[in-house]
């Protein structure tokens, strides 16, 4: 993929990333919002935009950073374990899942194991969304790895906000990291077919 190509992947993803927070702000984190406009404080207005923006344009580089480091992991999986490396995959992501259940919902005090299962499936429904969509875009090899990158290493980038406890926090990270891996996913095969085309 040639420089021109990757600056477009990269400027595209951080904008959704930026945009995304920023719109689940309003949502999420409403009350902030609203201490602003009662009364109404254009300046701190205005720094809340910037910090979900900001805060959105992070997210963005941290999905992006997981994603060319999936790249090179998966390269050298293949080449070191070869046959095993599909196998070892689904077992890392089966291990994940589990771990996003179990273990915080053992670290959690006093809480519903319910919440913990739900992420956890909402994470692993939009992936398994995703894989069979590059499977049917490229090959049917391609459903595993992108299992294992949509589960596995969304969850790695997560891990930030995971530690730090913040419901909300957790979701508004949620929502475009997911977004932004599932961008460049999908994106990453369309933009070197047309460069192997000559577009």
């Amino acid at each position: 993929m040639n420089s021109r190509k990757w600056v477009r992947l990269f400027l595209t993803t951080l904008l959704i990333g930026g945009v995304l927070t920023l719109l689940s702000s309003f949502i999420i984190k409403s009350n902030s919002y609203a201490e602003v406009f009662q009364p109404f404080q254009m300046f701190e207005l205005l720094g809340l935009l910037l910090f979900f923006s900001g805060l959105g344009f992070i997210f963005s580089i941290i999905s992006q950073m997981g994603f060319f480091a999936y790249l090179t992991v998966h390269q050298f999986g293949k080449g070191i374990f070869k046959g095993s490396w599909t196998s070892i995959q689904l077992f890392l992501v089966a291990f994940t899942i589990f771990d996003l259940i179990y273990f915080r919902y053992q670290a959690a005090e006093d809480a519903s194991i319910w919440p913990y299962v739900f992420t956890a499936l909402a994470l692993l429904m939009i992936s398994l969304g995703t894989a069979y969509v590059k499977a049917k875009e490229t090959n049917r090899q391609a459903f595993v790895p992108a299992l294992f990158f949509m589960v596995v290493v969304t969850s790695i980038e997560w891990v930030p906000v995971l530690r730090a406890g913040s419901v909300d926090y957790v979701w508004l990270m949620f929502i475009p990291l997911v977004v932004c891996n599932v961008y460049q996913l999908l994106l990453l095969h369309r933009l070197t077919a047309s460069e192997e085309t000559g577009k």
